[in-house]
């Protein structure tokens, strides 16, 4: 991924190229500073941005795209160069039939009843559709989320459903926030990851991925153990790409 840059005039958008090669660096320096040798992901958080500047990201590298809201991915996706797409919005039970086939992962099933929902609309499709259980770590009111004291309780109803496979945790941390709420986030995965609930098994735990880290605090959440990084302004810049 890092090696494949392509030069300000081949992709026409310059500060991507720059932003993405700053991120890349980030990346490995929080890496080396953590004494990881697996592998990040960088995400392109594609919400209010134009398809051309999203293809540019996919030249460059960066293979993932996160969508945040239904219909404007289902307006821009067939503008997207081949990419793997994940939903990391908000999502509404009613909207999942309109995903349940176009995207691999889903990051943000905070409650049963979504959960039930992607597993009725994955059995339709014939699918098995891979989730994250999101983690509401700060408590705050205005968050998605479920508390770190649920946890392991709600991974375990989540495995008793069909069609779905718990990959693992996401979390969006309080802006600003101290680094022991990344600590926290990474314990409660390893704790998970080293003990799974009663009822995983191959077909539906694969507990390897943990979502955290967007453009403000990445860097710590690498430290942290987060295996996806979502980053909208930090490689697109801001507003002046909105449609």
């Amino acid at each position: 991924m890092m090696e494949k840059l392509l030069s300000n005039t081949q992709t026409g958008f310059g500060d991507i190229k720059e932003s993405y090669e700053r991120i890349c660096a980030d990346i490995k320096k929080a890496m080396a500073e953590a004494g990881r040798t697996d592998e990040v992901k960088l995400m392109a958080v594609t919400k209010t941005v134009t398809p051309e500047r999203i293809n540019c990201a996919v030249d460059l590298g960066i293979d993932l795209l996160g969508e945040n809201r239904v219909q404007e991915f289902l307006d821009k996706r067939d503008s997207y160069k081949p990419a793997e797409v994940h939903f990391i919005g908000g999502l509404q039970t009613n909207k999942v039939k309109y995903i349940i086939d176009k995207v691999t992962m889903i990051h943000s099933v905070d409650s049963i009843k979504l959960a039930q929902e992607i597993s009725r609309r994955a059995g339709q499709h014939g699918l098995v559709m891979d989730i994250l259980a999101e983690i509401n770590i700060g408590g705050e009111e205005s968050k998605g989320g479920i508390s770190p004291d649920s946890v392991r309780e709600f991974c375990g109803q989540l495995l008793e459903l069909p069609n779905i496979r718990l990959r693992g945790l996401m979390t969006i941390p309080p802006p600003g926030c101290s680094e022991e709420i990344f600590a926290q986030m990474q314990r409660i995965f390893e704790d998970i990851k080293a003990e799974p609930p009663q009822g995983s098994g191959e077909s539906n735990f694969k507990f390897d991925t943990l979502s955290m880290g967007m453009s403000g605090d990445y860097a710590a959440a690498i430290r942290y153990g987060s295996t996806i990084i979502r980053i909208g302004s930090g490689l697109f810049g801001y507003r002046n790409y909105i449609t």
